[in-house]
Formats: structure tokens, C-alpha cells, sequence
């Protein structure tokens, strides 16, 4: 089943919608009914998911009507499936004139970042988002750990008398939403395409043998490992799968020797060889020449 997928910001994640027999584009921005009410979104991709997922709005409120009657054993567990709420329309010029411009938007920040410092909070504000029917406010910040907010909360509730929620994202999802470019000289991978962040872990740089490089030349500006060092992983993973380990015993032409190193992009190994007078020899082997 082919559905939308939907994201109200940039560091927000994503949801999903069904087409509702739309013709429907990547970058359009729609209309969508969720459990907070209307809202407004952007299409930034489709996916095909197992249907037997989810529910439709209809098979929910038969089960809620169902519950309520009693008819429905509460008790009973039952496989938890999500909702698939249907996209309401394309958005109108209407719809993007009633969202807050940028001048308001810079305001609410500034007044935010007013009131953290006033409260001497460790965070850093992030962005800001407002609700399609303009009665919630959304802010994102990051932190090192977690904080307390609450008095924060109070004093921009009191001042933009609407329900505020405040976020905590990560510093990937800040770089996702800042965008820059990467060592590479192009734009972000997670500004650009990267959908949902993988786990990058030190074992894939020690595969890839780039541990030498040093931290700050393999981590991105969120200073966390770069994601594309997950694209080739698996593939670096099979090659080293066929290297001898350093230290094994060898035979090469008819000489024995030891593994004192190996290159898994190359394929290659460094043997050395005890030879007699002259004393130790290191010589490169090729794998793919001298197969067993």
C-alpha cells in the first residue's frame, strides 16, 4: 500500500498519511486531519507499507463505538496498530496566508530565548513552529541533558495564551535543519535525502580502517560520526570477511611467513618473512593472486 509521508518541520519526524486519490508531489504542501486537529505540511516522500499496519479512520471509530458499548473485552491485548488518517487537500494560497510570516515567527523566538536566559536554563532554542489553527506553539530545542522547563513553559503560555510544547531534538536533527555542507564540498546527506538517522558506530571507521584519521576529520558539523560512513559498510565488512588475521601463519611460494598488516579496500596484506642472514622481510601480497 502506497502512502504520503508528511512532516509539519524540517527537525520534526515523519508521519504518515494516505493519499485520498490525490495526485500528490514531493515539496507540496497539504492539509492534514491528526489527533491535535488540522495542520499544515509538506510532502517530502511516498513509501509502501504493510497494509495489515494500520486502520482506517473508520475501522477506529467502529472499535471506539465498540468499546464504548461494551461489546469490546478492554482486558484483552490486542495487536496495536496506528491509525492511517487520509490527507484532507492540497493546501491554498488561503491556507499559507493564515500561518504566522517571519517577522512573527523571529519575535516569538526572541522572546523565548529571553526567557531561557532569564531562567538560566542550559538549552539552545532551535526553531519554532506554529499549529495550522494557531493555538499551539512548538519549540525545539537541544540540550545535553534533560531540563526542566516548566517554569518556561508558564511564562510563554502567559504571553502567547496558547498551549506551548517544547521539543527536545538532537544535534543530527539540528544539522538536518540548519543544512551546510560536508567535508565532501557538497550538502548535507540528512539535509538533502536522509530520511531517518542510522546508528554510526566506531566499529564501521576501524573496518573501514580510518581510525587514524581522528575524530574531528570523520565527524560532520553536528560533531557526531558522518552518516556516510554507514553507505559502504556492509561492503567493507565482505572484504574483510576474506583478509587473514594479523599474527596468522602464511605460505606464500613456499615460504612461511606472518600478517603483520592488511588493506581491506585494496585486498591486500603485508607478510613478513624471516630471511636468514638479511633478517626480516616485509613484502605486500596481493590476495586475489595468490588464492588458496
Amino acid at each position: 500500500m502506497k502512502v504520503t509521508e508528511v512532516q509539519f518541520a524540517r527537525w520534526d519526524k515523519i508521519y504518515y498519511f494516505s493519499l485520498n486519490n490525490l495526485d500528490l508531489k514531493v515539496g507540496e504542501m497539504v492539509i492534514v486531519d491528526t489527533e491535535l486537529g488540522l495542520e499544515l505540511g509538506e510532502i517530502v516522500g511516498f513509501a509502501d507499507v504493510n497494509e495489515s499496519d494500520f486502520i482506517s479512520v473508520k475501522e477506529e471509530k467502529k472499535k471506539n463505538e465498540a468499546r464504548e458499548a461494551r461489546e469490546v473485552d478492554d482486558n484483552k491485548k490486542e495487536e496495536e496498530k496506528k491509525v492511517l488518517k487520509p490527507i484532507v487537500r492540497k493546501a491554498t494560497k488561503e491556507d499559507l496566508g493564515k500561518m504566522p510570516n517571519k517577522k512573527e515567527r523571529r519575535e516569538a523566538l526572541s522572546y523565548c530565548k529571553k526567557m531561557i536566559t532569564k531562567r538560566e536554563l542550559e538549552m539552545k532554542l532551535i526553531d519554532v513552529n506554529f499549529s495550522f489553527s494557531n493555538n499551539r506553539i512548538t519549540f525545539a530545542f537541544i540540550a545535553d541533558g534533560r531540563v526542566d522547563f516548566r517554569e518556561l513553559v508558564k511564562d510563554l503560555t502567559s504571553h502567547f495564551n496558547k498551549l506551548i510544547r517544547l521539543t527536545q531534538i538532537g544535534v543530527r536533527d539540528e544539522a538536518k535543519f540548519m543544512g551546510d555542507f560536508g567535508h565532501c564540498g557538497r550538502q548535507l546527506c540528512c539535509r538533502k535525502f536522509i530520511k531517518d538517522f542510522t546508528s554510526v558506530t566506531s566499529e564501521m571507521t576501524e573496518v573501514q580502517q580510518v581510525t587514524h584519521r581522528g575524530s574531528e576529520r570523520l565527524s560532520g558539523i553536528c560533531g557526531r560520526l558522518m552518516c556516510c560512513l554507514a553507505y559502504e559498510h556492509e561492503g567493507y565488512k565482505k572484504l574483510a570477511e576474506k583478509m587473514p588475521d594479523i599474527g596468522q601463519k602464511v605460505n606464500v611460494d613456499g615460504k612461511k611467513g606472518t600478517v603483520v598488516d592488511c588493506h581491506v579496500l585494496k585486498q591486500t596484506v603485508n607478510v613478513e618473512f624471516d630471511d636468514g642472514k638479511e633478517g626480516k622481510v616485509v613484502i605486500e601480497v596481493d590476495l586475489n593472486r595468490h588464492k588458496n
